[in-house]
């Protein structure tokens, strides 16, 4: 903020033909102007540093889910009850997770999937990508629009590449929802993390749990 001040300081104090008597020569009228100009600069420049203005996560407004299916015909929706992330000024995302906060809506299961699919509830998972943020801006309140994200998912350590389309609502000047248009499919295979969904099976004697994992996102981000 302050190299955007001086820069312009510097321009209003020194124009062609004035030089250094600007300020000398400058009545009461122009010299009030003047500090107005400061005052404005100063009011519309960014509150971050740099300029640049950070799209925040709303976490108790956001969730990550994920269903599973046991016995072949049992599907059940689950999510993780803390998340993290921003968008940055140049699209650059981040949404991270935390693994040990899994809720399947039964206690006993909540600790067996930390412990033995999430590594004693020590595991992370972090989502990386980029937002075309020319897109989101273009957006007046109460429009919408589908865009494509890349993105890499670093899950308990093993990296995987994403690509999804996401709806895009503006909700007002300063919020935004960012949701899967469609499914995001993976796979615990991919994640690995076969073994531990095969400890699930067995502790809970089921005679299957399925492999893919439709996962959803909905996430409001405030500037």
């Amino acid at each position: 903020m302050n190299k955007i001040v001086s820069a312009r300081v510097t321009l209003i104090a020194e124009p062609a033909g004035y030089g250094e008597t600007y300020f000398g020569e400058m009545d009461m009228s122009r010299f009030i102007g003047f500090l107005a100009t400061i005052i404005i600069i100063l009011m519309t420049a960014p509150a971050f540093a740099g300029g640049h203005i950070t799209w925040n996560l709303v976490s108790e407004e956001s969730r990550l889910a994920f269903g599973s299916i046991k016995k072949d015909t049992v599907g059940e929706v689950h999510h993780f009850n803390k998340l993290t992330g921003l968008v940055k000024e140049n699209g650059d995302m981040t949404l991270s997770i935390d693994l040990a906060s899994v809720e399947t809506n039964i206690d006993i299961r909540n600790e067996r999937m930390a412990r033995h699919v999430f590594q004693e509830g020590k595991a992370t998972a972090v989502l990386t990508g980029k937002i075309d943020m020319s897109e989101v801006n273009e957006l007046k309140v109460g429009q919408t629009k589908i865009v494509e994200i890349e993105a890499q998912l670093v899950f308990a350590g093993v990296e995987n590449d994403i690509e999804a389309e996401m709806l895009v609502v503006r909700l007002s000047e300063d919020r935004v929802l960012v949701t899967t248009a469609d499914f995001i499919m993976l796979s615990s295979e991919d994640l690995e993390i076969d073994g531990g969904i095969d400890m699930l099976q067995k502790l809970a004697k089921l005679s299957g749990i399925t492999r893919s994992i439709p996962v959803s996102v909905r996430a409001v981000f405030q500037k």
